[in-house]
C-alpha cells in the first residue's frame, strides 16, 4: 500500500499546485478573452419604409456605418446558458476640423452603447452611425464614406471579463490616439447607436441587442 500512496501524494501536490498556478481570477471568468476586428466602414442611404400614408418625393441621403466583429471566448465561470449579461463598448470617431479655426486639429466624439443578451463563443457585430447631417455639417459634403472621417477606435468591456478590448482603425491598440492631447472633444456632433437610426429594426440577428435607456 506504501507503493500506492506517494504516487497519489504526486498526483494531489500536482493539482493543487495548478490550481495556484491558475489563481482565483482565472477561475472566476466568464469571458477568457474578447476577440475585436478592426472597423470596417459603409455608406448606407436612408431606407424608404413603404405604408399606406402616400407617397412623398425624396432623395435619400448617405449614412456611415461602422462596424466592428466581436468574439467572447467562453472562461471558466461561463455562464451555462452560454450568454452574459452586459458588454459595453466605448465608440470614439476623430474627423479634421474644417470648422473651429482657433481649436485643436481634429475633433473627437464619443459614444458609448450598452448591450444586453450577448452571446458567448458566437461572432456578432457592434456598429455606430454618422448621420447625413453630420456627415454634411463636419465635411461639406453628402456623400458618405471612409473619407468623410480620420480614424475610428474603442473599447470593449464585459463583467468578469479577463481584460477588456480595444479595436482601431488606425495605429495600435496599446497606444490609443484618442487619448492624444490634440483632439478636441465635442458632443456638437452626435454618434448614434442603431436604435437611434432608421435602420432599428433592419439585420436584427446580426446586431446585440441595445439596453433600453431609462426614461
Amino acid at each position: 500500500m506504501k507503493s500506492l500512496r506517494y504516487p497519489l501524494l504526486v498526483v494531489h501536490l500536482l493539482l493543487a499546485l495548478a490550481a495556484l498556478a491558475i489563481g482565483p481570477a482565472a477561475l472566476s471568468q466568464t469571458v477568457k478573452q474578447i476577440d475585436a476586428s478592426d472597423p470596417t466602414f459603409d455608406n448606407l442611404q436612408s431606407p424608404s419604409v413603404g405604408g399606406n400614408t402616400g407617397k412623398k418625393s425624396w432623395k435619400p441621403k448617405d449614412w456611415l456605418e461602422v462596424e466592428v466583429k466581436v468574439k467572447l471566448e467562453p472562461g471558466r465561470a461561463a455562464p451555462s446558458d452560454g450568454h452574459v449579461d452586459r458588454l459595453t463598448v466605448r465608440w470614439f470617431v476623430a474627423v479634421e476640423n474644417k470648422i473651429d479655426k482657433a481649436g485643436q486639429k481634429y475633433f473627437l466624439m464619443e459614444k458609448e452603447v450598452t448591450h444586453v443578451n450577448v452571446p458567448l463563443d458566437e461572432d456578432f457585430y457592434l456598429s455606430c452611425y454618422l448621420s447625413p447631417a453630420t456627415i454634411k455639417r463636419l465635411t461639406g459634403s453628402e456623400r458618405a464614406g471612409k473619407n468623410s472621417i480620420t480614424a475610428v477606435g474603442g473599447e470593449i468591456t464585459v463583467p468578469g471579463a479577463a481584460a477588456p478590448a480595444r479595436f482601431t482603425s488606425q495605429g495600435r491598440v496599446n497606444n490609443p490616439w484618442w487619448q492624444s492631447p490634440t483632439m478636441q472633444r465635442t458632443n456638437k456632433y452626435p454618434l448614434l447607436d442603431k436604435n437611434e437610426t432608421p435602420f432599428k429594426f433592419l439585420w436584427w440577428d446580426r446586431y446585440l441587442e441595445i439596453e433600453s435607456k431609462p426614461s
